[in-house]
């Protein structure tokens, strides 16, 4: 199994992963933005781009997640090419996952279930954690169903979108809310 402190390990799927550090940024940012935002976006189908504008990432905010402790931002990659990134922070007894980024032209070709299950793989083994956590743009079905498909469930949670902080996008409907979903480890 891969292991994150080893940069050297390798999935079944021939990704290697490992932690990303302050030298990454660069190449993670337009990663994260073509997973979501504008119309590089609309090759994969986990695009945003019918409900948000603006930015997913900054190279500030970035940094800042990369910085905080029990957070990491797991990097897949094959050949020495980028594919993916996901970001996993330990919250007490879970952990939470978010930033799932993998390359749109790759969607769908197992590099996502890979870097989801190292992530899961972390949480578990490294942290201890019980379960992880995650919100999703509620209106985002088929994004829900992939998680549900994969053992998360839906938990009744809300949270408001935050409008007004383009730090998080520019809305393109007033109706966003993020619903927590969250799996046992």
């Amino acid at each position: 199994m891969s292991d994150v402190s080893n940069p050297g390990a390798k999935s079944a799927a021939g990704l290697r992963f490992h932690t990303a550090t302050a030298s990454d940024i660069d190449a993670l940012v337009p990663l994260v933005e073509s997973a979501y935002r504008g119309e590089a976006s609309r090759v994969g189908w986990t695009t945003e781009a019918d409900l948000l504008d603006g930015q997913r990432i900054d190279p500030q905010g970035l940094a800042e997640t990369l910085a905080r402790p029990d957070s990491r931002v797991v990097l897949a990659e094959s050949g020495g090419a980028l594919l993916g990134c996901a970001h996993v922070e330990r919250q007490g007894d879970h952990a939470y996952f978010g930033m799932f980024s993998v390359r749109p032209n790759l969607q769908g070709a197992g590099v996502g279930n890979a870097l989801l299950a190292e992530c899961e793989r972390v949480a578990r083994e490294d942290w201890r954690c019980a379960k992880m956590r995650m919100t999703v743009i509620s209106l985002r079905d088929e994004l829900i169903a992939w998680y549900e498909r994969r053992g998360y469930r839906r938990t009744g949670e809300f949270r408001p979108f935050p409008y007004g902080d383009a730090r998080f996008g520019v809305p393109k409907r007033d109706d966003l809310r993020f619903e927590w979903l969250e799996k046992a480890l």
